[in-house]
């Protein structure tokens, strides 16, 4: 599911899938965006890029787009692959860069960036 709030520029989008299960926040205030994997146990950040990353009012479209018309192709999916490295666990300068959606995501979680 995904929840836009617009004022907020803030995107929730939880997939519910056993396993591979997820809840990732787009940050679009702060610039980043965080994806905490329940199995894994962890939270990888990563900052935005605006010539991979679909700004928020398009995100909203898109994701209208894929549910009604269901294989559309688009040009504009987002994919990520996360290399695990050297993780840290957060401080409030991290919270303070991320914001607090992210903090509320990942506090007590080993920080991937």
């Amino acid at each position: 599911t995904m929840t836009i709030h617009s004022e907020e520029h803030i995107v929730d989008v939880h997939v519910r899938s056993g396993v591979y299960s997820s809840d990732t926040i787009f940050d679009y205030s702060h610039g980043y965006i965080a994806t905490r994997l329940f199995s894994r146990n962890a939270c990888f950040i990563m900052k935005i890029k605006k010539e991979y990353i679909p700004e928020l009012r398009e995100i909203g479209r898109l994701a209208f787009e894929r549910q009604t018309m269901k294989d559309v192709y688009s040009p504009n999916n987002v994919w990520a692959q996360f290399q695990s490295g050297n993780s840290v666990l957060g401080h409030w300068k991290d919270w303070v860069l991320y914001g607090k959606y992210i903090e509320r995501l990942c506090t007590g979680l080993p920080l991937y960036q």
